[in-house]
C-alpha cells in the first residue's frame, strides 16, 4: 500500500513538472522580445549624448529645424533649445519609451518661422510617451498619433 501511494505522488510530481515546463516554454514564446515584430530599428543609447534636432513632423507636415535646436539627456533631466528658447525638464526613459515633463523655458521672442517650429517641437516632445527608435547616430521619437522628432548625434 505504501509503495502504491508513493508511485501516485511521484507521477503527480512528474506531471506537475511537465506542465510547469510547458507553461514556461509557452510564456517565453508568447513574450518574445517585446517588439511584436513591428518595431523598425533599435533603441540606441540616448543619455549623455548631445542630439541635434533635424526636423519635426506634425500632422504629416515636416519642418526642418532651425540652427541650434538640440537636446541632451542626463540621468533624469533633459535640457536644450527648441530652436529659439532654451528649455529644461524631467526626462524619463523606460525601455523604448521617452517622456519629457515639467518643462521650463525661456521666453524670448523670435521670428515667426522659428516660433512655429518651436511650438511644434515643444508640443510633440511633451505630448506623452514617445517611442524611441534609431541606428547609426540617429534617433527618432514617435508619438502615439504618428508625430515624430528626428535627431542626430551632434
Amino acid at each position: 500500500m505504501y509503495g502504491y501511494g508513493l508511485k501516485q505522488r511521484m507521477r503527480r510530481m512528474t506531471l506537475a513538472r511537465a506542465v510547469a515546463a510547458a507553461l514556461l516554454a509557452l510564456l517565453a514564446v508568447a513574450c518574445g522580445d517585446g517588439r511584436g515584430g513591428t518595431t523598425v530599428g533599435t533603441v540606441p543609447a540616448v543619455t549623455g549624448i548631445d542630439w541635434t534636432v533635424d526636423s519635426v513632423t506634425v500632422g504629416g507636415t515636416t519642418q526642418r529645424a532651425p540652427a541650434h535646436a538640440h537636446v541632451r539627456i542626463e540621468d533624469d533631466r533633459a535640457a536644450g533649445s527648441f530652436g529659439c528658447n532654451r528649455f529644461s525638464g524631467t526626462a524619463q526613459i523606460t525601455g523604448d519609451q521617452f517622456r519629457l515633463s515639467h518643462v521650463r523655458t525661456t521666453r524670448m521672442a523670435c521670428d515667426n518661422a522659428r516660433m512655429t517650429f518651436e511650438r511644434a517641437l515643444s508640443r510633440t516632445l511633451t505630448s506623452g510617451p514617445l517611442t524611441m527608435t534609431g541606428e547609426a547616430g540617429k534617433l527618432t521619437l514617435t508619438a502615439s498619433g504618428g508625430d515624430r522628432v528626428q535627431l542626430s548625434k551632434a
